[in-house]
């Protein structure tokens, strides 16, 4: 059991990175992280010398399929295993070194909800705030997850998307500075979902860094900073979800009209051709037009196109 103490968060002053978005005090550098399971010819690299860094403040979402590294990278980071080359600095310490120190300043909320079912949700936030060694206001954290009128029922009986925003109402106990999250909103209700986005952008905020990983492009698009692919344990891509789609990705004009039969026909442009103007202006005066709208690729379309495999499995 981790021991933690709570910090409040530090604000650096930031600069500008040349890669176009506002970098702070870096809360994470990882310099060629690697970890293989297995010996001799049965060994199995999981994740294959990744490398990167996270500034604080910062929302950075790692997205990969299911087998990708993403978990490994994510022990690795938190201490619970032990590169078997390279190294991780948190906080400006590094983690195989200082586990414990650094261990006092992170939250985790894993995908696999680890709560004590027969307490209530205020004796669990109550049991890992006396644990860590800090003095934290559970039914405020209770509030802020939208548990606070159910804080007296057993976990037994919640459902799971009660039980994963009480998961982070449990990683936000000691007020930390850095913030793992691993599929926060895997399987939840639009409204819980919603709630969880809403205490990210919110620990954000309070100067906290968030380290999202996600196979949910839709999810990594709307609240990520930057994100990095990783397939086969490698990073394969890392910038601005915007940037990544204006280097990768294609943007269309989706267009409907009505043929001379009166059905409805899709037709496509590309927008960023030379004669992309002179194609709308003729499709307009040729064509019955019935509706026009915008497309622009997905980071998953973007994943596919790099890496020829899907987010999802």
């Amino acid at each position: 059991m981790w021991i933690w103490a709570c910090r409040c968060p530090i604000h650096a002053a930031q600069s500008s990175d040349p890669r176009g978005y506002l970098m702070a005090n870096h809360s994470i550098i990882a310099q060629g992280l690697t970890y293989s399971y297995g010996n001799g010819s049965a060994v199995s690299t999981a994740v294959d010398h990744v490398s990167f860094e996270v500034g604080e403040g910062e929302i950075f979402s790692y997205l990969g399929p299911n087998g990708a590294g993403k978990s490994t990278t994510v022990k690795m980071l938190t201490g619970q295993l032990r590169p078997k080359s390279g190294k991780a600095m948190l906080l400006g310490k590094d983690i195989a070194r200082e586990t414990n120190k650094v261990q006092q300043e992170i939250g985790v909320a894993f995908e696999t909800t680890n709560l004590y079912e027969q307490m209530s949700a205020v004796e669990n936030l109550k049991l890992f705030a006396d644990l860590f060694g800090v003095k934290a206001d559970v039914h405020a954290l209770l509030e802020k997850v939208g548990l606070g009128n159910r804080g007296k029922e057993r976990v037994a009986n919640f459902s799971k998307g009660m039980k994963q925003r009480l998961m982070v109402a449990r990683a936000l106990v000691n007020n930390p500075r850095i913030l793992f999250l691993d599929e926060p909103t895997e399987g939840l209700d639009p409204v819980s979902s919603e709630s969880i986005r809403s205490l990210i952008r919110e620990a954000r905020a309070g100067g906290a860094t968030v380290f999202l990983t996600t196979h949910d492009m839709y999810e990594a698009d709307r609240l990520s900073d930057r994100v990095a692919f990783i397939n086969q344990g490698k990073i394969v891509a890392l910038d601005t979800p915007y940037k990544l789609k204006q280097q990768y990705g294609k943007r269309l004009l989706k267009v409907e009209i009505e043929n001379g039969s009166g059905q409805i026909e899709a037709r496509e442009i590309t927008l960023d051709h030379s004669d992309t103007g002179e194609q709308v202006k003729h499709l307009l005066e040729s064509e019955k037009v019935i509706t026009v709208h915008s497309e622009e690729a997905t980071l998953e379309d973007i994943f596919i196109q790099i890496t020829g495999r899907g987010l999802v499995g």
